[in-house]
């Protein structure tokens, strides 16, 4: 057997910086994820916060990217997972943690845990469904399974970003041990669990209704600018709303597929199909000889 020389390296092709985008909006999501640790331990919640949305925006960003450029790869998702982790796993536990929990004992500290592990769980369900053999059935390109990591820390966020505007008795109310607790493990829950969410990839806007989208994101968006704490809690609790619709809509689909699929004669490989049967003669018609 020849063995190839210690320092030989196999040559590599370069790569575009085109290629190299999205990885690098991954790394951004990252540090912005990390940053929002740091304003955690400075008391700056506020802009803790508004770092772990810039991660969102990043993160939500770079596979479409990477998708259009054609650049995607094993490494991109993987690259993709760990900042997930570290930016909506980690870092809003560690606010949590340090804004309220810190005071509620071992008890407290649990429940803080919970929410990164039940994070790394998603995700790590999420990178074996990229290994899997067998493909998700086509009904289900419309949901996520369990709420996305990203959506999870901005639901999970909403008692601290109603405390910042609410004065002395909302950061008593919301920032309460029990309460935030309870947020927590029911939002922890919802990323592990089965539960079929709208992902809004496949969204599309009929050509009449394009300029009222528009203006209505507009107005949105002055309402985020303008009053962000009220506003993102309220976006956050109108999406957890629309969870009993995404399920009905998933089991619709669902039956629909296997309609489908019940209509569908399938002939295995190696049988001959079934001859189709001649229609009868017509005794009225005369023959030729």
């Amino acid at each position: 057997m020849v063995l190839p020389p210690p320092f030989s390296r196999r040559k590599l092709s370069p790569l575009s910086i085109n290629r190299l985008l999205p990885n690098i909006l991954t790394l951004l999501a990252l540090c912005a994820g990390l940053t929002a640790i740091r304003y955690g331990l400075q008391d700056r919640f506020q802009a803790a916060v508004i770092a772990i949305f810039i991660a969102a925006i990043l993160d939500g960003l770079d596979g479409r990217l990477a998708r259009r450029l054609g650049s995607t790869s094993r490494f991109g998702a993987e690259l993709d997972s760990l900042s997930d982790f570290i930016s909506f796993g980690v870092a809003p536990a560690m606010m949590i943690y340090l804004w309220t929990m810190n005071g509620a004992g071992s008890l407290g500290w649990a429940l803080v845990l919970l929410f990164p592990v039940c994070s790394a769980l998603r995700l790590a369900r999420f990178n074996t469904g990229l290994d899997a053999d067998t493909k998700p059935p086509a009904w289900m390109a419309g949901f996520f399974t369990g709420v996305p990591a990203p959506a999870g820390a901005g639901l999970v966020l909403i008692p601290m970003m109603l405390s910042f505007e609410t004065g002395a008795w909302g950061a008593d109310f919301f920032g309460h041990p029990v309460l935030v607790g309870l947020v927590m493990a029911g939002v922890s829950a919802l990323m592990v669990s089965r539960i079929p969410t709208y992902s809004f990839k496949k969204v599309r806007v009929q050509p009449g209704y394009v300029l009222p989208v528009l203006i209505l994101i507009c107005a949105v968006a002055a309402l985020i600018v303008t009053a962000p704490w009220y506003c993102i809690p309220v976006l956050g609790l109108a999406y957890s709303a629309t969870f009993p619709f995404s399920i009905k809509a998933a089991m619709r689909a669902k039956r629909a597929a296997a309609n489908d699929d019940a209509g569908t004669v399938i002939v295995p490989p190696g049988e001959p199909a079934e001859p189709v049967a001649e229609p009868p003669a017509d005794s009225n018609r005369p023959q030729i000889n």
